[in-house]
């Protein structure tokens, strides 16, 4: 049986919650099963309740506010423990159409991707200020130099996984997961596309960032942390480089007035030159440990991948088990 679950992260969300649940798929071809799971990032309002109410057979909440990538995390971890072959994620306050959620699977059933991400077409968003829209789409194509991905909108929540992307998915950013798991899937060469969707009117102003320049401040660091993660010998070697050639040159400033008999006046130079070229080849060091250190990471995440897997297979034996002892009772009576 081919299980969906959408899962949906929540956080005060109970006047917008049910018009997201309304408009969710009960049917969807190569489907056999839709479960839905909402994800209470500790609410004070009746989100829990409100999803209770309305049928939602999966309900996880914490007892104080986590943030938005501690509440995908917890929900891909959950969809995952539950059977889930499919996940989708989308977002409360009804922002994107449910009848697309067909559309963003498509290419999963096809065997064609791993992980689909739904494209808003950004540029035609009237509700979002010409400001915002030109960072998004700045920022997207940044997202996509740096993960040597094709995806347009980046920062889109509406996205759907595999169980096999969903096992090798794992999030250390505490501001959004968005942008990290592309970078991440580019950089694993996973098979990530993207579909076009629609948007539904706006009910709310985003609760991710409180200004324009806390968003670009988090996206910023979020993006070089990440790269980081996997290209730390490009990144530390190109930036000591620098550091060093510019050292480097004032050194060859500082000889070249020296021979020539000017030396005396420029001691500064001599000694701004030699720190330049001791932090250069310092960082260079840097790059190369965290080379070995990034390496200890893909090991790492191999590692957690097969953890997640023997879960997996363990929780379904479980469950096996649990279903033939539950038959053997039914038949002695």
């Amino acid at each position: 049986m081919t299980k969906l679950i959408i899962q949906i992260p929540c956080l005060n969300e109970a006047n917008y919650l049910p018009d997201t649940l309304r408009d969710l798929p009960v049917q969807i071809d190569g489907i056999d099963a839709i479960e839905v799971l909402v994800i209470d990032d500790g609410s004070n309002d009746s989100t829990s309740e409100v999803a209770k109410n309305h049928g939602v057979q999966h309900i996880v909440r914490f007892k104080s506010n986590r943030g938005l990538a501690a509440a995908f995390s917890t929900g891909i971890d959950t969809a995952l423990k539950l059977g889930a072959d499919y996940i989708v994620n989308t977002d409360a306050d009804n922002q994107y159409a449910g009848s697309d959620i067909e559309r963003l699977l498509a290419p999963l059933l096809q065997g064609e991707a791993d992980i689909v991400i739904g494209d808003r077409n950004i540029r035609a968003l009237e509700h979002m200020p010409p400001v915002k829209r030109w960072l998004q789409r700045f920022g997207s194509w940044v997202v996509r130099k740096v993960s040597n991905t094709r995806i347009p909108d980046t920062t889109s929540g509406f996205r759907a996984y595999s169980r096999e992307a969903a096992l090798r998915l794992t999030i250390v950013s505490e501001f959004s997961y968005t942008l990290e798991s592309i970078i991440q899937a580019g950089k694993r060469r996973m098979a990530i596309t993207h579909v076009e969707v629609s948007t539904n009117k706006q009910t709310r102003e985003s609760r991710l960032f409180d200004s324009i320049t806390g968003y670009i401040r988090k996206s910023a660091v979020t993006i070089v942390r990440i790269y980081a993660m996997y290209e730390p010998l490009k990144i530390f070697s190109i930036t000591g480089a620098i550091t060093f050639g510019c050292g480097l040159a004032i050194s060859l400033r500082f000889l070249y007035y020296y021979f020539n008999g000017l030396g005396q006046g420029h001691l500064q130079s001599l000694i701004l030159s030699a720190v330049l070229l001791i932090v250069g080849f310092q960082i260079m060091l840097i790059g190369l440990i965290a080379d070995l250190s990034s390496a200890n990471r893909k090991l790492t995440e191999e590692i957690l991948y097969r953890l997640r897997s023997f879960e997996l297979l363990q929780h379904k034996i479980d469950s096996s088990d649990s279903n033939v002892r539950e038959g053997k009772s039914a038949g002695e009576e």
